[in-house]
């Protein structure tokens, strides 16, 4: 039966840390699939296959991005309406999350097939691999309605504590995935569009799970006049998660103009940085957990108003997160050349040239990953208390030091500089976050003051 978590009493780190742990592990086997995708395709296909699909990854992170900023944006709402025990205000805000996310699922779509022949051709993407990363992206972008069900369903669910179905959801998926990836990619010869494919059908698996769990739910059952359309319910969903896709979507666009950049550096760059971006998700599956902890946290106590319990456990957060980031950092740099080159095949030589170029990218990104989990819980933590601008504002910071790194630091030490874009754009937008969160903070504490504030403990 799908179980409710109320984070509003009891410790914080034991509630974050119970919390987050099924989110890693569905996390793991996510990153799992995506890593033997990557794999079977470079091992299977060769280094062309793999460069195309790491190619177009920036593109189907834009993409992906939007659908997940938009189904984050409005479970901050529901977050916030279930800390209150405000339950018919949380059936109201469900129902008018479901409208607004099938409205902004056609809107993507289009947006997606639209842009694509042309931002590749924007990308300087080699001939060799066009029409490769065209019939990949191709398949994938018709799955946008799939991957909003899932992100939409996994936001609501976690929006009421629930973090455990989305881990089965996510289990469930990357088996499936990678079986479907063997059969489809080895058995029957359908190159790039087989793994494709392939995710498409274990991210409807997982969508199916998440939907058969959330109808148990009593809270979401709306009668009829609170499914009725409000003006002024949509137009506040519509300011929390517009702020939040769009901070995904500049992100999106420094990865755009950083694989523009790499793209200029031939079929072994294109694939030694692939290899790596294939582990980013695994630098920051933990990360990503907490994030999702603490929003859910800092919005149900927020819409508690125990302002003081919001303050410590954003704190707690940040100290788990650092020491979990220097843990994986120390297994990164140790195993982190084993690792890509499992990814890696084709004539010695430049598979070797590819292995360098992917694990020197590797460390630099590991040494600094404390900075990518502190940018993490800080975001969250400002999306928890409703504020989706600021973080929005660190987007664009991410996006001018992605850039600059990237067009700048190789006129100064040459190729050497290309590693460096990811940890700038980190810097840059923790540099935002964490001066906004304590000023917001400062600024809710002093509404406070004079008013009666709920319990903190």
């Amino acid at each position: 039966m799908t179980s409710t978590k109320n984070m509003t009493f009891g410790s914080p780190l034991r509630i974050l840390f119970s919390f987050a742990l099924p989110l890693m592990v569905g996390n793991v086997f996510q990153q799992l699939y995506t890593m033997v995708d990557s794999m079977i395709v470079g091992q299977q296909l060769g280094l062309d296959s793999l460069a195309a699909i790491g190619n177009g990854e920036w593109l189907n992170w834009l993409v992906l991005s939007l659908v997940q900023g938009f189904a984050q944006g409005f479970s901050i709402r529901l977050a916030q309406n279930f800390g209150a025990g405000d339950e018919k205000a949380f059936r109201k805000t469900y129902a008018a999350s479901l409208k607004l996310a099938l409205i902004c699922t056609v809107c993507i779509m289009c947006f997606a097939f639209a842009a694509l022949r042309p931002i590749l051709r924007l990308l300087n993407t080699p001939s060799e691999i066009f029409p490769i990363t065209m019939t990949y992206l191709s398949v994938i972008f018709a799955g946008v309605p799939i991957v909003m069900a899932y992100n939409f369903l996994a936001s609501v669910l976690r929006s009421v504590g629930d973090s455990k179905t989305p881990l089965y959801a996510m289990i469930a998926a990357s088996l499936c995935n990678i079986v479907l990836d063997m059969l489809f990619v080895i058995v029957f010869q359908w190159g790039v569009a087989g793994a494709a494919f392939a995710t498409l059908i274990g991210q409807a698996l997982s969508a199916v799970i998440c939907y058969l769990s959330l109808r148990k739910l009593e809270i979401i059952r709306a009668p009829k006049e609170e499914r009725a359309f409000e003006k002024g319910l949509y137009g506040k969903l519509l300011k929390l998660a517009m702020p939040f896709a769009f901070q995904n979507l500049i992100i999106s666009v420094g990865g755009l103009v950083v694989q523009f950049v790499i793209n200029g550096y031939g079929v072994l760059y294109i694939a030694g940085f692939t290899a790596t971006n294939k582990l980013y998700g695994i630098l920051e599956i933990a990360a990503i957990s907490y994030g999702f902890a603490l929003t859910t946290y800092v919005g149900q106590n927020y819409g508690a108003n125990k302002i003081k319990r919001v303050n410590k456990g954003v704190h707690t957060g940040a100290v788990t997160g650092v020491v979990t980031a220097a843990v994986i950092s120390a297994v990164m740099l140790l195993f982190g050349r084993y690792i890509v080159s499992a990814f890696i095949s084709g004539k010695p030589e430049d598979a070797a040239a590819t292995v360098d170029i992917a694990y020197h990218y590797l460390c630099i990104m590991s040494s600094f990953l404390p900075v990518l989990y502190i940018l993490h819980i800080y975001r969250s933590s400002l999306q928890g208390l409703g504020d989706t601008v600021m973080p929005m504002v660190s987007g664009a910071a991410e996006l001018v030091m992605r850039i600059a790194a990237i067009f700048f630091l190789p006129m100064l030490i040459g190729t050497e500089g290309l590693f460096w874009a990811e940890v700038f754009a980190w810097a840059g937008a923790d540099v935002v976050l964490v001066a906004s969160y304590y000023i917001r903070i400062a600024g809710i504490k002093k509404i406070y003051r004079d008013r009666p504030c709920a319990d903190d403990n």
